[in-house]
């Protein structure tokens, strides 16, 4: 493991409050100095010029399909398009086969993200084969290697083992990564219930399903004291119920993802499967809304909630599993349809994608603080491009993106103090 200079980058570091053109030095893996002229020799030298250096985004909520599904991706091709994304670090979902429920399984995978590009961290099951039921050994799959749990897909029905694994990811400080959803009230639904689905003859997803989800989740956790992390938000409603939540002192952080501040509904008119994910994309009221709650902090994370599909599995509308990718689009997406808007800085953006989820899982990274992992995106900011979805990194191509034009490039990523990704 050797050295690298970069050189006269604008680096913006939120954990240090910093934005400013200057040089990051990395040797053996962690960050020398950042922010000051820096003139010592280096095996490698990257002239930043016109560059934004930020710490490697952090997506706390992706699936890997590894094990049982690697016909749809695997923990290295999903490494892949995290690289080429700037994403340095993720978080894998439980909902695998077998599911994340065992030291054993931790094991594999772990033994399987030896061989990524990038940095891969674990949420494990709350209960056992993610069945509404008994609760897992949340002790024993933290040593194992798990840093937060989650029954992501599904919103436990039962309110009191809800309760009770609360009160477990209390006792041993990890936060519990929430799907908020009244399956009785979504009923089998695959989009957004409005004037869409209507149209197309479809069967909807109410968003008081969300709303109703989130509210009982979060009277929960503030009954318990404990942390609790509001997955994928959608609608207005349950942005309104986080936002009164935090008010009154529980212990809430939410999420969203850019096919929620970035698209409506009215594009599902074309019927095409890509555009199929759960929550659903929402209407352009939720839209607005959900940019409300990223202007006023409500919604603390950027994440993609990255659910890689097959071809064959997206290509009927009405049957296809929910599902889109954006590892490789979202800090693009980000830039785009927030910063270049003016709705937040970039300083924020990153923020939000990088530094604050690293605090809420409790890991060393989304910083470029002098001793942290060397762990770096380089973007160029005005760059625009086209998604092209067959040139994407990783198997599955499911982008709701495609062919449209974003600004926003990245050009380096480090991960370990080794380049990962170079657009040439």
């Amino acid at each position: 493991m050797g050295s690298i200079l970069i050189k006269n980058a604008r680096i913006i570091d939120p954990s240090g409050e910093l934005d400013r053109k200057g040089d990051i030095f990395l040797e053996n893996g962690k960050i020398v100095s950042s922010g000051i002229e820096c003139d010592n020799e280096a095996d490698t030298v990257i002239d930043a010029t016109g560059l934004v250096a930020s710490p490697g985004l952090v997506d706390m909520h992706v699936h890997t399909r590894e094990p049982g599904y690697t016909y749809k991706d695997d923990i290295c091709s999903v490494s892949e398009a995290a690289a080429a994304g700037g994403v340095t670090t993720i978080v894998t979902m439980p909902n695998t086969d077998p599911v994340i429920d065992s030291k054993e399984t931790i094991e594999f995978i772990n033994e399987k993200a030896s061989k990524a590009l990038i940095n891969v961290k674990i949420a494990a099951s709350m209960t056992q084969n993610k069945e509404n039921g008994k609760l897992t050994d949340f002790g024993k799959l933290k040593n194992a290697g798990a840093i937060a749990f989650s029954n992501d897909g599904v919103c436990l029905p039962d309110s009191n083992v809800l309760y009770e694994a609360l009160k477990s990811a209390s006792w041993y400080d990890v936060p519990i990564l929430d799907h908020c959803e009244d399956a009785s009230l979504s009923d089998g639904g695959i989009i957004n219930d409005g004037i869409v689905s209507a149209a197309l003859g479809v069967k909807g997803i109410k968003t008081t399903a969300e709303s109703a989800g989130t509210a009982r989740d979060l009277a929960i956790a503030n009954s318990v004291d404990a942390r609790i992390h509001i997955c994928h938000v959608s609608t207005s409603s349950a942005i309104k119920y986080i936002g009164f939540a935090k008010k009154n002192g529980t212990k809430v952080t939410a999420e969203t993802c850019p096919q929620y501040f970035m698209l409506n509904d009215e594009l599902l008119l074309s019927q095409d499967a890509d555009l199929r994910c759960n929550p659903p994309i929402r209407s352009e009221m939720d839209r607005r809304a959900v940019i409300r709650g990223i202007i006023d902090g409500t919604i603390d994370v950027i994440a993609t909630d990255h659910a890689p599909h097959s071809a064959e599995e997206k290509s009927d509308f009405t049957s296809a599993p929910n599902g889109v990718l954006g590892l490789e689009t979202s800090l693009a997406a980000g830039i785009t349809g927030l910063v270049k808007h003016d709705y937040i800085t970039l300083f924020k953006l990153i923020y939000m994608m990088s530094t604050v989820p690293a605090q809420i899982l409790g890991i060393n990274a989304g910083t470029l603080k002098a001793g942290a992992p060397a762990d770096i995106v380089l973007f160029d900011l005005n760059e625009k491009w086209t998604v092209d979805a067959e040139k994407l990194h990783g198997r599955a191509k499911n982008t709701p993106f495609k062919g449209m034009e974003l600004s926003g490039k990245v050009k380096y990523t480090i991960c370990r103090g080794e380049i990962v990704y170079c657009d040439k």
